[in-house]
């Protein structure tokens, strides 16, 4: 059966002498895998198609096992993204996260659209390891995990100070902070980035402009959660460190449509 898709290239895999097993994320049928023949050799024409990070629409012949890829035609090819170290990086671990992260053939639009919105904002130059968080706070439903967010999650309130729980996956307001002796203290600033970042779509938020300490500190809290609670660890995370250690042959750009920090 041949099938037309929709997809986004999550990654490659050399096989023989000239060929690819390629994962892609379709917007149809979810994460699938296809033997791309020939696409190692420069001239195929499924040789651009198959990057990484490629978003296009693929022509795939499904059988039993495993589908071949027939034909592909570009959508977005996100040339910034192989362009910069940086880009690439952050990239790398969005893909990485969600393909990590979803089964095999389950359709779920919503991943592909954040997907879709994450590499289209970092293609666009916006603070990539910003948007690396956006994914990362946005996909732990995926992995069964429902932080408390919204409301205490030991009394239900939605008033007063509130504090990150690990025990609890979520808020504590500061009537509760007794029911877990390693909270987490927040700013009601800290409380409000949390929260756009899990519920307030890549697309719907524009540019923000967030300093170094903050970034560090809210993805402190969402990769404790992933280690805790999923088991989740990415290779390409450590490569993410090591750009961290070395600032002064990346350093940041500044942002020029907004200088306050969100939550400010």
């Amino acid at each position: 059966m041949l099938n037309r898709v929709e997809g986004i290239v999550l990654k490659t895999q050399d096989y023989g002498e000239s060929n690819k097993i390629v994962t892609l994320y379709s917007r149809e049928f979810g994460k699938i895998t296809a033997m791309a023949r020939g696409a190692k050799k420069p001239a195929s024409r499924l040789a651009a198609i198959t990057q990484p990070f490629t978003y296009g629409s693929f022509l795939i012949q499904q059988g039993r096992g495993m589908g071949t890829m027939q034909q592909g035609e570009q959508i977005e090819s996100y040339r910034h993204i192989r362009e910069d170290i940086e880009a690439t990086a952050y990239a790398s671990f969005v893909v990485e996260l969600i393909n990590r992260a979803v089964e095999d053939s389950t359709p779920q639009p919503a991943i592909f659209n954040l997907l879709q919105q994450a590499l289209h904002a970092i293609a666009d130059e916006y603070d990539p390891e910003a948007i690396a968080l956006f994914v990362e706070w946005k996909m732990l439903p995926v992995t069964g995990i429902y932080p408390t967010l919204h409301e205490c999650a030991n009394c239900g309130a939605t008033d007063g100070e509130f504090s990150f729980s690990f025990q609890q996956i979520g808020f504590l307001c500061h009537r509760c902070f007794a029911v877990d002796p390693y909270i987490v203290r927040l700013t009601p600033a800290q409380v409000k980035l949390i929260r756009t970042f899990y519920t307030v779509a890549i697309d719907q938020v524009g540019k923000l402009t967030l300093k170094k300490e903050t970034k560090k500190f809210i993805k402190k809290i969402v990769r404790t959660i992933y280690e805790e609670q999923t088991g989740i660890r990415l290779k390409s995370q450590s490569f993410l460190d090591q750009l961290d250690r070395l600032p002064e042959y990346f350093p940041k750009k500044e942002n020029p449509s907004t200088s306050q920090e969100e939550g400010e």
